[in-house]
């Protein structure tokens, strides 16, 4: 696919994806996949291995949680993981101006500037992991490693069980 056919903001995500050496070729699925059941139904993979890429504020910052489809994020357990104040869930309109992306397709690069990013420990147990490419109808594969060097993330259980 060339990035010509690619959403505008898939075209941030396939470049910023190529200056990290992140070999994955973006892929424009049929039908949306805003939620990790709808991406993993369109893939035909696991669940899990769905990486949701969820915008929270934190310290007066954003923060981005790239976690495993199969569970949600337990946000007292993360700022305690992480010895910050309290994480609250960002609003639409913070996401995009922090990704340039709408919620449903944020992807874990591709922004105007990077963002502080934990990575869900999860997620490691997954040999191909998928994750948002700019718009709700691209996504694009990865490795574990591919996504924490991605993202400069931190990894991190962000749920207890």
């Amino acid at each position: 696919m060339t990035s010509s056919s690619l959403p505008a903001r898939s075209v941030a995500v396939a470049e910023a994806l190529t200056a990290a050496g992140i070999p994955g070729e973006i892929v424009v699925l049929p039908d949306s996949a805003r939620t990790a059941a709808e991406a993993a139904a369109a893939l035909g993979c696991a669940v899990g291995a769905i990486a949701n890429s969820l915008v929270f504020r934190c310290d007066g910052e954003p923060l981005l949680v790239m976690t495993s489809g199969a569970h949600r994020v337990d946000t007292d357990y993360l700022a305690r993981q992480l010895g910050t104040g309290a994480i609250t869930r960002a609003s639409a309109d913070q996401v995009r101006e922090a990704t340039g992306q709408a919620i449903g397709g944020v992807a874990p690069t591709g922004h105007p500037a990077p963002l502080r990013t934990v990575v869900d420990t999860a997620l490691q147990q997954y040999e191909v992991l998928w994750a948002a490419a700019g718009h709700p109808h691209t996504v694009v594969p990865m490795s574990y490693e591919e996504l924490l060097r991605v993202t400069a993330g931190t990894p991190s259980a962000v749920t207890a069980d």
